[in-house]
């Protein structure tokens, strides 16, 4: 099964039956992507939600996250085995490094992903928050091809560089935040678009992400109503006219972002 252009962001859910619910009403709506992580705690959760789900695990895309700081060798085999405990999973469809930080060491790291598809236990190697020298460094490093990369990206941080070497070398593109933690109500592009089309900002931003080629957009969502209307976003058709006022967009914005993070270290 190949990556769904849209899937669920499970960033900040905790290990509750919130979570679990969210990822079962996801399910039942329409998804077929779950995107979680270690570092969030709820991988268990992710996992009940699945098992409670009235659709064949097989259907499913599931996607976790290595702990920033749990990067070496040992380490990344260890979490990883852990994580598909938790999820309830023989694989786990996707694998990302969660940050390429202080703990990560190519010659360790990479390494320890590419036995974990040997043994069958990864599907397939994502990367996640790389700079474009960290990307291609590890592309010529891995014998598994990179299956995605994650990132920030919405209207106001569109990653032009990130996405041509998506482009280039064939992999998805994983927007997180991708409605800028609501922050897209507040361009007047996008309203406009939103409008013209009777949907929302949010549902706008990420229909502008889906078109384009080879991205995929993780909106987090706890309620149903919020799991529906960004769902919804796939039926909004923008035509050339609204990608090109939203590509306009000169206002650049970073959400996430912290002295440790890659961009900040060349």
């Amino acid at each position: 099964m190949e990556i769904p252009d849209l899937g669920l962001g499970t960033y900040k859910m905790k290990e509750t039956d919130e979570c679990a619910t969210a990822v079962e009403t996801a399910i039942d709506v329409g998804y077929r992507h779950i995107d979680t992580a270690q570092m969030y705690g709820n991988e268990a959760a992710v996992g009940d939600g699945i098992m409670r789900a009235d659709v064949d695990r097989g259907d499913l895309f599931v996607a976790s996250k290595i702990e920033p700081e749990a990067l070496g060798y040992d380490d990344v085999l260890e979490s990883t085995r852990a994580s598909a405990q938790k999820l309830g999973a023989d694989s786990i469809d996707l694998m990302y490094i969660h940050w390429p930080t202080d703990a990560y060491d190519p010659e360790e790291t990479l390494p320890a992903l590419d036995e974990l598809v040997d043994e069958g236990l990864v599907e397939r190697i994502g990367l996640s928050n790389f700079r474009p020298d960290q990307l291609e460094d590890a592309i010529d490093r891995l014998d598994a091809p990179v299956y995605a990369h994650q990132v920030e990206m919405h209207p106001m941080l569109p990653q032009e560089e990130l996405h041509e070497l998506a482009v280039e070398h064939d992999h998805r593109l994983v927007a997180y935040c991708p409605i800028a933690r609501n922050q897209v109500t507040e361009v007047e592009e996008i309203r406009r678009v939103a409008e013209k089309h009777d949907a929302s900002p949010a549902q706008v931003s990420l229909a502008w992400l889906t078109r384009k080629e080879n991205v995929t957009a993780i909106p987090k969502a706890a309620s149903e109503d919020h799991i529906r209307d960004n769902y919804a976003a796939l039926d909004v058709e923008l035509d050339e006219e609204d990608v090109a006022a939203i590509d306009g967009i000169d206002e650049r914005r970073r959400i996430v972002d912290f002295e440790e993070a890659p961009w900040n270290h060349n």
